[in-house]
């Protein structure tokens, strides 16, 4: 496709949109994403989370119109802010939906959008599934028009530059405009698209999940300003000054339109297991299968090597962020078992053999997986035992990938599992049921009502340590 017109092609698809063209599954997967980014939405509300708290006294001293709920807090907030303080509530404990091929973890950048604008503009349920779906599409099209590679390369974040695109493609749905105010919307959203990987360099984690909130306002505010008439560049993809050419130097024009209304990006989300970022997921899989299989224990593991694909391993290897640092994710995962991992943030590193471990694992750079990365994350665990034997394991594809996906039921296991801390049974219940009748709902009032209850203790854990 010529990248003439491109962006008027795609803020018409954008503007007529429509829910009847959705496939059923498409729409049940819509609801089961819905329901997982909201699982981790509440428990990253929970008081005892300081970036939480810190966004939403922010959101809570810039004030503003009452217009959309709040997670987890009983009060409301402009669409904008609610956008903003919810979208890092998404991705805080990076264990909601994300897209492998694309790098991207869109669920928290467009279930945020969709509430926000949606509760403003009293949509019905059909039009915010409606919205999702789309703001997932374009943000994911976008990703593979830049290359996530690309992006990656110049120290972008694919999930806040791209995502802003999505955001303000779901807010300018709900807000019905025209081609060419959505047009608008896009070029406007390209103006304050941000997020860089500088977060790396955090081991606060506050400004990780900020990229989230930050796409979801701007793509936000992009579609507030363009419904009011506001100006601003009409055509992002094409030009002098074009986004390819601003944020990844590479430009794939054909990627946005492509296969439109067949191939839909929302179907093929991963759903994580555990809480730390995806390229840790098939090592861990990997690993834990081994310990499983052969009965080991952390005690008995003299030493842990990951191999994985070179042009990502930079990203997970000896990061200051508990989240993101293999060296941390994999014997933590090794001594505590696969369900402490819902709980990433909390600091392990003084446990003796997490210390012993992560002293001593060693992640290699491997060009041989580069291959097929990043539609795959291929990953070889090697283990060397205390007795001398040396085991490995390969995984092409975690667990809860589309090519090895999670069931429907796990899904809502994971759901109840994430949420049991902080609201009780019956409010988990009934939000999920009215997730799964939002394609009934006449508008979100009911659900936002729940949501925005604070959240403090649901049934008591204990915690291992």
């Amino acid at each position: 496709m010529s990248p003439s017109g491109v962006s008027r092609r795609l803020a018409e698809r954008v503007s007529t949109f429509r829910y009847r063209d959705l496939p059923g599954d498409v729409v049940a997967q819509a609801k089961r994403c819905l329901l997982d980014t909201l699982g981790a939405m509440l428990v990253a509300s929970s008081p005892k989370y300081p970036a939480s708290r810190i966004i939403m006294r922010f959101v809570s001293e810039l004030g503003g119109v009452a217009e959309s709920s709040l997670i987890g807090q009983g009060r409301k907030t402009s669409c904008v802010n609610a956008a903003l303080a919810n979208g890092t509530l998404g991705y805080y404990c990076d264990i909601e939906p994300h897209h492998v091929g694309a790098i991207l973890h869109g669920p928290a950048v467009i279930v945020p959008t969709s509430l926000a604008v949606g509760e403003r503009v009293g949509a019905d349920g059909k039009r915010v599934l409606a919205s999702m779906v789309l703001g997932i599409e374009v943000a994911a099209r976008v990703s593979d028009a830049f290359d996530p590679v690309a992006l990656y390369d110049r120290g972008f974040h694919p999930s806040a530059v791209c995502g802003a695109f999505g955001a303000a493609a779901a807010a300018g749905y709900l807000f019905r405009l025209s081609p060419e105010r959505q047009a608008v919307a896009l070029g406007l959203a390209m103006q304050q698209a941000c997020g860089l990987l500088a977060w790396a360099n955090d081991p606060t984690e506050h400004s990780r999940p900020l990229n989230p909130g930050l796409a979801a306002r701007n793509g936000t505010t992009a579609a507030c300003l363009a419904r009011l008439g506001f100006g601003g560049p009409p055509a992002p993809f094409e030009g002098k000054y074009d986004a390819f050419t601003a944020f990844s130097g590479s430009a794939n024009p054909d990627a946005l339109l492509d296969d439109w209304g067949k191939r839909f990006y929302l179907p093929e989300l991963a759903y994580k297991r555990y809480s730390s970022c995806a390229f840790t997921h098939p090592g861990l899989d990997a690993l834990l299968g081994l310990a499983a299989d052969l009965k080991l224990r952390a005690s008995d593991v003299e030493r842990i090597v990951l191999r994985f694909p070179k042009n990502g391993a930079h990203m997970i290897d000896d990061n200051p962020l508990k989240s993101h640092c293999a060296q941390y994710v994999l014997p933590v995962g090794l001594v505590f078992g696969r369900v402490i991992i819902d709980d990433i943030l909390f600091d392990r590193k003084r446990h003796g053999e997490v210390a012993r471990l992560s002293a001593g694992m060693t992640l290699i750079h491997d060009p041989a997986l580069d291959a097929n990365y990043p539609a795959r994350y291929t990953s070889i665990v090697e283990l060397h035992l205390k007795d001398g034997r040396a085991l490995s394991r390969r995984v092409e594809f975690a667990k809860g990938t589309r090519e090895d996906p999670l069931t429907p039921v796990e899904v809502r296991d994971k759901y109840f599992r994430l949420t049991g801390p902080v609201i009780p049974r019956a409010r988990a219940e009934a939000i999920m049921t009215l997730v799964d009748g939002l394609d009934g709902a006449r508008d979100l009032d009911r659900l936002a009502a729940l949501l925005r209850q604070p959240t403090g203790r649901g049934r008591r854990t204990a915690r291992t340590r």
